[in-house]
């Protein structure tokens, strides 16, 4: 099986790396037999041989790796794409703006920001890489920070105000981290039931009361210890009265 897609020229060189050394790294952890980049015309081919000799999933995620190094990603970062539970998001500027490119100049500020500002903020609270290159936004990161920035920058490309995006995303990660929080909670809890495996320390004090209640409990079977559980003290009586 042969896949073949094309890269910006000015990219290429960094596909290959000194000596092909970035072109051997991505062959030897994707497994692929061959990948050739033709550095006058920027067409990339990736060979895998036969069927059986290759990991299917690699040959999947191999072209996104290409596609995010040609849009500007570095290598080293761009790799993780063949790890499982990585994603590739390819977000196209034009696709809502059109081709003008005063206008792609335009958005692309708007997530940029002032010294970079929005973009870092946009990867510190979805936790996915993000790269602007030319007309394109590459977001890489596992299958929660990917669908969280791609909707973040969607949502500033197609108009919305800084602020409402960026609390919205900071809302959907609290909401994230809290789930995490009471997964974990409940898997290190195991089978533990019951309301006071809810309150730090309850199930504890639980134990020690229903101890004592077990230790107190006359032997059913003895006849002496029934006789003394029945024995009133000098401050208890019994009356009896009809209704």
């Amino acid at each position: 099986m042969e896949q073949r897609l094309k890269v910006p020229m000015d990219r290429v060189a960094v596909i290959i790396g000194r000596s092909g050394r970035t072109r051997e790294m991505l062959q030897e952890h994707s497994g692929c037999s061959r990948l050739h980049i033709d550095s006058k015309s920027g067409d990339v081919s990736i060979s895998w041989g036969e069927p059986g000799s290759y990991d299917p999933l690699m040959a999947l995620k191999m072209p996104d790796v290409i596609k995010a190094i040609g849009r500007g990603m570095n290598p080293n970062k761009a790799i993780s794409l063949l790890e499982d539970g990585s994603l590739f998001e390819l977000i196209e500027i034009k696709d809502f703006v059109g081709k003008r490119a005063n206008q792609q100049r335009r958005m692309r500020s708007r997530i940029i920001g002032t010294d970079g500002k929005i973009r870092r903020r946009l990867e510190a609270l979805s936790g996915a890489e993000i790269v602007i290159f030319g007309g394109t936004i590459v977001v890489i990161g596992d299958e929660e920070a990917t669908p969280m920035a791609t909707a973040a920058i969607q949502n500033l490309l197609g108009g919305a105000e800084h602020g409402p995006v960026l609390k919205h995303l900071e809302r959907s990660r609290r909401r994230l981290r809290l789930s995490r929080r009471s997964l974990a909670y409940y898997e290190t809890k195991g089978g533990e039931t019951g309301f006071e495996h809810l309150v730090p320390g309850l199930a504890e004090v639980s134990k020690r009361r229903n101890r004592r209640f077990t230790g107190s409990q006359p032997d059913t079977e003895s006849e002496e210890e029934l006789a003394e559980m029945m024995t009133l003290t000098e401050d208890e009586s019994i009356e009896w009265s009809e209704e």
